[in-house]
């Protein structure tokens, strides 16, 4: 790092009072180059006390790249370094590392602006010129504890209060002009705050302190859903003609991976993963597909990309998407859901409350519309209020359960949206409304309730289905939380309101039809209680057998010389007198065969029932303990 200014006499380094970091990341030079074309893709990471705090976009093939991106960091121990890594980004793979760097912030002055020329190193070669990268940095004093405190309150506030009246309007911060959009249009800039501008309750700061408060004051914009249902026409990649595919998902930082199908070149995945959208423009999911090898490296089957930015919202996008640099197609279910920080109070915005957008519904669904547009049955809406009393699945304190971090998802076949997650919270508000097409009118509305983890699979804590015919339009009515088979009751409740206005005549034509194929299914995964249960039948029939053979040995031993008798006499009736026409009449001897047993008292069926019905309340149980 090349040293610049002098420590500012004003503060101490250790001064624990907060302080408000603006970096300009304006442009690199003369970088390293990592691919094989003698370029980079570069992009720039901050971290601070070991956390990410802002990452830049990706300037492709270019070792000079300009970004003149800003960011705002608040910073509360003045001892730590800013710390400045440049990775290249290579498409499917792990990214190079480049460089990095640190920024001193005690050799900076207070309230001015300044340069920087950082000059990149690697540890592992510290006499390698990388490149540098040119900054402008500000640091300002302030007391940022009680508008960060401000800022949590007010995203938990946005799912209740309604800012419609608020108008566009410019505000004065410093040297600069930022615009300031009503939230409730759907619109939220990145704003860059001195002290002066906490003095408003409606404004918030996005602070890119840690990447832990993203996630907790929900301020990315959106939630990306992907089902990838199938494959088709991979390319063959092993020497018997197949392959054994799985795909890659990445979305910035995030990255998922699919299952590995063996020995198939038109794979069925059928599995689900969610991406957080932190940029409102949308962003581009990169996916790759590869070949499982077992001892050496995977093979390439093909990539594609998906560019969020041109679906349309709170709608669920079937895509065909060809693999380019190889053979055959993905088929992907895509969904993007506005977040909280987005829309607020959906509730405000309804269809069937608008008396002009109602009529025009109740006209296209009308007896005179049943010829038009057969496939579109019916219009669906589904007003998901609060929910309370749920399963508290965190862990705070002492090894004690307190909280959860909610969210719903509403399901109607394919079509799958979600509400934003309410933080340490067991009696939820989402308030937000869902709508959907009827394409048949004997679907069930599925609603669930996950708790959120961070670092995991989501936790279930409730759902309920609901079949369309049996809704009653506009009433909002509490719905008891079942398990996941929805055989009984699990803690909580959910309160809805749904109505459904469809056209009768399409409805019955539609009912002739095959019933929609369900593309987002759970994997099969191994039950206790239905492993237990067929164990039960296997040794029954076993066992019935083994007690057949061992009567009919006896007979023939003479051990019971009556028995015996009367088994010969009853052969020679049979053999005398069977047509082949009787065969069925041995039915009755099972009959028979159940009745003495009852009457004998060696009946086991009761306690077989008892034993079911103790595995069903371990159940939930295996559940919990699954993960």
């Amino acid at each position: 790092t090349n040293s610049f200014g002098t420590s500012n006499a004003d503060f101490p380094p250790g001064d624990p009072g907060m302080y408000q970091l603006d970096v300009t990341l304006k442009r690199g030079q003369n970088l390293a180059a990592r691919d094989r074309g003698g370029t980079s893709d570069p992009y720039v990471k901050f971290k601070l006390g070991g956390k990410e705090v802002f990452r830049s976009k990706t300037v492709h093939k270019n070792l000079n790249p300009v970004w003149e991106e800003k960011a705002s960091i608040l910073i509360d121990n003045l001892r730590e370094p800013l710390y400045i890594k440049v990775f290249d980004y290579d498409f499917g793979l792990q990214d190079d590392f480049i460089g990095s760097a640190f920024l001193d912030l005690t050799s900076l002055e207070l309230n001015r602006q300044t340069d920087v020329t950082l000059s990149l190193k690697d540890p592992h070669y510290p006499d390698h010129d990388l490149g540098s990268i040119f900054l402008s940095v500000l640091l300002a004093p302030g007391d940022q504890r009680e508008a960060t405190m401000l800022m949590r309150k007010s995203w938990k506030r946005s799912s209740k209060n309604n800012y419609d009246l608020l108008p566009s309007m410019p505000y004065r911060t410093g040297n600069f002009w930022h615009r300031i959009f009503c939230p409730s249009k759907c619109v939220l800039m990145t704003v860059v705050f001195v002290s002066s501008c906490f003095e408003h309750p409606l404004f918030q700061t996005q602070s890119l302190r840690l990447s832990d408060l993203h996630r907790k004051s929900q301020l990315w914009r959106g939630i990306v859903s992907v089902t990838l249902i199938e494959g088709r026409e991979l390319k063959a990649m092993d020497a018997n003609g197949l392959s054994d595919p799985y795909v890659k998902f990445r979305l910035g930082h995030q990255k998922y991976k699919s299952k590995i199908v063996p020995k198939t070149l038109n794979p069925q995945w059928r599995e689900q993963f969610d991406f957080h959208l932190y940029d409102e423009r949308g962003g581009i999911i990169d996916i790759t597909v590869w070949d499982k090898d077992v001892g050496k490296r995977d093979d390439f089957i093909g990539r594609c990309q998906v560019d969020l930015s041109t679906l349309s919202k709170e709608q669920t996008h079937k895509l065909e998407m060809p693999l380019e640099e190889g053979e055959g197609y993905l088929v992907l279910l895509v969904t993007l859901t506005a977040s909280a920080a987005v829309t607020i109070s959906d509730l405000s915005i309804n269809s069937l409350e608008d008396q002009k957008e109602r009529e025009e519904i109740l006209k296209r669904y009308s007896p005179m519309m049943m010829f038009h547009n057969i496939s579109d049955v019916g219009f669906l809406q589904v007003k998901v209020i609060r929910a309370e009393a749920l399963m508290a699945a965190d862990v705070t304190g002492k090894d004690s359960f307190s909280k959860s971090d909610p969210f719903c998802v509403v399901e109607l076949n394919n079509d799958r949206l979600l509400t934003h997650t309410v933080y340490k919270n067991l009696n939820p508000e989402w308030n937000k409304i869902f709508t959907f097409n009827i394409k048949d009118i004997h679907s069930v509305l599925e609603v669930t309730v996950y708790d959120e983890d961070r670092d995991r699979s989501a936790d279930f804590l409730g759902k309920v289905a609901i079949p369309l015919l049996s809704i009653q339009n506009g009433e909002q009515k509490a719905y008891v939380l079942k398990n996941k088979q929805l055989t009984g009751p699990t803690k909580g409740v959910i309160y809805l309101e749904i109505d459904v206005i469809f056209n009768a005549v399409k409805a019955s034509i539609r009912t002739l039809m095959p019933k929609e194929q369900k593309y987002i299914e759970e994997e099969d995964r191994l039950s206790k209680q239905l492993l237990l249960r067929n164990f039960i039948r296997m040794k029954h029939c076993i066992m019935a057998l083994v007690t057949a053979v061992c009567y009919i040995s006896s007979c023939f031993d003479w051990d019971s010389p009556p028995r015996s008798l009367a088994a010969f006499l009853l052969f020679l009736f049979v053999v005398w007198n069977f047509e082949l026409y009787m065969i069925p009449l041995a039915l009755l001897l099972l009959l028979a065969w159940n009745y003495f047993l009852i009457m004998s008292g060696k009946d086991n069926r009761q306690h077989d029932t008892v034993v079911e019905d103790m595995l069903e309340d371990e159940e939930e149980e295996d559940d919990r303990d699954d993960k």
